[in-house]
């Protein structure tokens, strides 16, 4: 009887975690490149992608690195930094806000906050987000975030089943110092 009893229970709890939904985990990846200045400090540029539930974020940040650590850009800096959102799989779209620098309201089509213009480009499949920045200042001034929906084409439904990669380069130019950053990618799923 009790071996009866021992199966019973055991076809219930099997039963019941095949009838039970499982909960998504976030997942989250993060990359960052650097370019050496000639004679000075290197130009980082990070990237971090989460994706949980139906939304993926990310969030970007350029900073100077010198002895002491990070730091922000000079008084005379100007920098243009580019970034992209999309997945390997072209069917699906990217429904995406930004902040531009973080903390600012969101965007869907572009602003000017403390002299950081910026702007939301969509195409089918991925979405670029312009920012040009007139004038140096801390690390906060050049951080963005944002958030995504990644969408499938066919039906409407949020795309769960695909990957999320967000994508950043900078350019920066001060005191006679023109470079480029390598292409920072996160490359994260649900």
């Amino acid at each position: 009887m009790n071996r009866l009893s021992a199966a019973s229970a055991a076809a219930v709890l099997t039963a019941t975690a095949l009838t039970l939904p499982t909960s998504a985990a976030a997942a989250s990846n993060s990359a960052v490149t650097s370019v050496p200045v000639p004679g000075g400090p290197l130009i980082e540029m990070h990237v971090s992608a989460d994706c949980a539930g139906t939304r993926c974020t990310f969030r970007t940040q350029a900073n100077m690195l010198g002895s002491e650590g990070p730091i922000g850009f000079p008084g005379d800096a100007w920098a243009r930094q580019t970034i992209t959102l999309r997945s390997m799989n072209r069917d699906t779209w990217q429904e995406a806000t930004y902040s531009a620098p973080a903390g600012m309201p969101r965007e869907i089509k572009g602003a000017n906050h403390d002299n950081v213009l910026s702007k939301l480009y969509r195409s089918i499949n991925k979405v670029e987000i312009s920012a040009t920045y007139f004038g140096g200042g801390p690390i906060e001034r050049f951080t963005i975030d944002g958030e995504s929906v990644p969408t499938n084409w066919t039906n409407g439904q949020p795309d769960t089943s695909s990957d999320f990669i967000a994508c950043s380069v900078i350019q920066v130019v001060y005191g006679g110092v023109n470079v480029t950053t390598p292409s920072a990618c996160a490359q994260t799923r649900f």
